[in-house]
């Protein structure tokens, strides 16, 4: 990365309220030269994006990078499956834990290292029931006001 010393990192804020994130792994993508570019100008959603398996590799899905403005005819799909970089072990270990009733794999952050390449760090997440989600509304409000009275 020349000149550029903005901090790229997206979070998947949903993917907190929503389930319980168990484990995390960092894994790299296979993107496009229009993509990493759309990347870095921070057009990139994750919110509905989730993770599945295929031919022993995975992929995520519904991850949106927004179109390059820049970009001609060789343009990239916005919400096409992108593989994830994993080690072997590390697939094997996704998948065993997959097997869990009521467990997938969310994509909680994508930001660009050091080195300049765009890292996705995954969880495997349950689901929350709905009493589980006003149990964190009221635990976030009370430290609100735990704070505003220091």
């Amino acid at each position: 990365m020349a000149n550029d010393t903005r901090k790229i990192s997206i979070r998947n804020k949903k993917a907190g309220f929503e389930y319980f994130l168990l484990e995390q792994f960092t894994a790299g993508l296979v993107l496009t030269g229009t993509e990493i570019k759309s990347i870095r100008e921070g057009k990139v959603n994750l919110t509905d994006s989730y993770c599945t398996f295929g031919n022993g590799e995975i992929f995520v899905l519904n991850l949106h990078i927004a179109e390059y403005k820049y970009g001609n005819q060789f343009n990239h799909e916005p919400k096409r499956p992108r593989k994830l970089l994993l080690t072997k072990r590390e697939i094997r270990k996704l998948m065993t834990k997959l097997k869990d009733k009521g467990v997938t794999i969310v994509p909680t952050e994508l930001f660009i290292n050091d080195e300049g390449f765009a890292k996705l760090t995954i969880a495997i997440a349950k689901g929350k029931k709905l009493y589980d989600k006003r149990e964190t509304l009221k635990s976030k409000d009370q430290q609100r006001e735990m704070d505003r009275h220091l």
